[in-house]
């Protein structure tokens, strides 16, 4: 029996279906493309880019002491996936503009012209975080984890365990100095207004040091480090968003006049 061709609505609707899945796949090739790139020129430096990201945690063990790989093939496939993800973190400015072209063409024309400050803004703020983490969060972390250990336990830590770490503290501090990024899109876009926003300050701070509780050690010192940044970034997301607001309306009234 012959399967019935869909007609009229239906069948645009199933075109514009089929379309939006190939435009999104062409996106997703590009930007892993880019990543891949970067992974190919990066991989023949693998082990010095895993010994730069090591020296927080070899700064703060006692002196004379390594890490450790417990496993066979460890060795080589933990530099590996560092390397992959400096590249990922390279090729982040491709990955951002390939997401926002894929959305842009619902977008009005004003709407299409912030794409090239939020992503390079999205880019350099989730660098600053990774900085913060590397230079400033890390070594007070790693010093006080091995100042606290027992004099009887000599710390070793293994290397597939340290990348597990800190790829987990480098997405997340990335991504808390993305938040005055989201701030002000939500208010750009009209989805929240700054008065909202305000109003629910107090359960963003609870879950701020919610959040941090769960994704840092276990000490206060570390859950600070990360909660007072998330707020901080909160505050100065809306103070942006308030002027962003005022703009616009400024535009809107002159335009009428």
């Amino acid at each position: 029996m012959a399967i019935p061709k869909l007609t009229g609505p239906d069948a645009a609707e199933g075109d514009s279906f089929i379309s939006h899945l190939v435009e999104l796949r062409s996106r997703l090739v590009k930007a892993a493309a880019a990543i891949l790139l970067f992974f190919v020129c990066l991989a023949p430096f693998s082990a010095r880019i895993y010994d730069l990201l090591a020296q927080p945690m070899l700064r703060a063990l006692p002196e004379g002491t390594k890490m450790i790989a417990t496993g066979v093939i460890t060795p080589f496939l933990v530099p590996v996936k560092v390397t992959l993800l400096v590249a990922f973190i390279l090729a982040l400015p491709v990955v951002l503009y390939q997401m926002w072209a894929f959305v842009a063409p619902g977008l009005y024309s004003h709407e299409k012209r912030l794409a090239l400050p939020i992503v390079s803004s999205s880019f350099i703020l989730f660098l600053v975080g990774v900085a913060f983490c590397y230079f400033f969060v890390f070594g007070t972390v790693f010093r006080v984890i091995n100042e606290l250990a027992p004099k009887s336990v000599v710390v070793a830590p293994d290397i597939d365990s340290y990348f597990g770490f800190v790829m987990t503290m480098f997405i997340a501090f990335g991504v808390t100095f993305e938040v005055p990024i989201v701030v002000v899109v939500l208010v750009r876009f009209g989805i929240v207004d700054v008065a909202t926003l305000r109003n629910i300050r107090p359960y963003v701070i609870v879950a701020s040091f919610v959040i941090a509780a769960i994704i840092t050690p276990p000490d206060p010192g570390s859950m600070l480090l990360l909660a007072v940044p998330l707020v901080v970034l909160y505050e100065a997301g809306l103070l942006v968003a308030r002027f962003v607001r005022v703009g616009e309306r400024r535009s809107a009234g002159v335009a009428s006049t």
